[in-house]
């Protein structure tokens, strides 16, 4: 799979710890930065993965802020991108049975890495449920 990845400062640490798993896993991983724990503005990278998303570049991304907050809201305001901030294997897995989320974010200061792996796996291997679901993610396109 095709994945796009990137975080900002605070993010940066464990950006290059799930780039590595992924990696590991067999996936390509397109990593658009940061590069370093330089403080920087979540958007900027936020933008690049999520374009990568939405014009089909890659099938999934993963953002990584201190909340995961600030990246998400970001990522979503791409049309063809459903971004989901997961604290638990409830949220990866409705996240993605129920609203085909194509971009896991992760709050680098909320979760050990273990467990944002753990997550991670899960997300990437949850599939979509479609059926009266495929109706309510396609308004979603239509919203704005």
């Amino acid at each position: 799979m095709h994945i796009a990845i990137a975080s900002d400062h605070a993010g940066y640490p464990l950006k290059e710890i799930l780039r590595e798993h992924l990696s590991r896993q067999g996936h390509e991983v397109l990593d658009c930065g940061t590069h370093s724990a330089e403080s920087c503005d979540y958007p900027d990278f936020a933008k690049v993965a999520a374009s990568a998303v939405n014009d089909g570049k890659a099938q999934r991304g993963v953002l990584i802020c201190g909340s995961g907050i600030g990246m998400c809201i970001a990522a979503n305001r791409f049309p063809n991108v459903r971004a989901a901030v997961l604290h638990d294997t409830t949220d990866a897995e409705l996240s993605r049975h129920h609203n085909d989320a194509n971009v896991a974010c992760f709050g680098a200061r909320e979760l050990p890495e273990e467990e944002v792996m753990r997550l991670l796996d899960l997300f990437l291997a949850t599939p979509f449920d479609g059926g009266r679901h495929e109706r309510r993610v396609e308004k979603l396109r239509h919203l704005c």
